[in-house]
């Protein structure tokens, strides 16, 4: 399968280093370009990619505007951010908008290719370890709305109680593997239950399971102890 991929940056220097970087893998095609977010509907229409690979900062129309409005498209394609922050508020706006995940500017070619099939293939871009790190970044942010809070904590109740428990458990930045060990199930059960709770709540990917958790109760999407572990 071939990957249609759309590169979205303002500066023309990087959008060529991307293209000639990406355009080397036998199982990338890159269908588009554009230099701002105004230019993305359209293209997106015309080309009909399967990822974007969205910059941040764009002067007109910013990535996480064009990604808030991209991912509320029917069959919209995954957004993969490309950022010069590891876990900045802007980052976490683009996660709760349904981004897939971010790669840093100066990430390794190999591991930009990496990211990008990944996302393609509906696997996040998203380690624990970051996962974690992003959450300590929303507890700084201040209180919760009580009505985000109450709509959060409505959401997660109608969780089956397994399924709660894998989305707390997510909620702190445990891997898959941690999660398996903490409810004594196997690590197939812990993703069939995330994936449950994905389709259940209409979320993206587990980021957003964790974001939806801490809205719910900042204490309970606390990282805890184990937030400096790398799952």
């Amino acid at each position: 399968m071939t990957i249609r991929l759309i590169i979205v940056d303002d500066d023309p220097l990087v959008r060529a280093g991307l293209t000639f970087m990406l355009g080397g893998a036998d199982d990338i095609e890159i269908v588009g370009e554009a230099s701002d977010g105004t230019e993305v509907p359209a293209l997106v229409e015309r080309t009909a990619p399967d990822v974007v690979l969205m910059d941040i900062r764009m002067p007109a129309l910013d990535g996480l505007a064009a990604t808030e409005a991209l991912r509320r498209r029917p069959h919209a394609p995954e957004v993969l951010v490309l950022t010069t922050f590891h876990a900045d508020e802007q980052v976490v706006r683009a996660l709760r908008a349904g981004a897939a995940g971010f790669v840093l500017k100066d990430t390794p070619p190999a591991d930009i290719v990496t990211a990008v099939r990944r996302v393609a293939a509906g696997d996040p871009v998203l380690s624990p370890a970051v996962t974690r790190q992003l959450m300590i970044q929303v507890a700084g942010t201040g209180a919760v709305p009580g009505g985000r809070r109450a709509h959060a904590a409505d959401r997660l109740a109608a969780l089956a109680e397994r399924e709660r428990e894998v989305a707390l458990a997510v909620g702190r930045g445990r891997s898959n593997a941690e999660i398996a060990a903490e409810l004594y199930m196997s690590v197939p059960t812990v993703k069939a239950h995330v994936s449950r709770v994905l389709a259940k709540l209409g979320l993206n990917n587990r980021v957003q399971i964790a974001l939806l958790v801490h809205d719910a109760d900042p204490a309970i999407g606390d990282p805890g102890p184990g937030s400096s572990h790398v799952g």
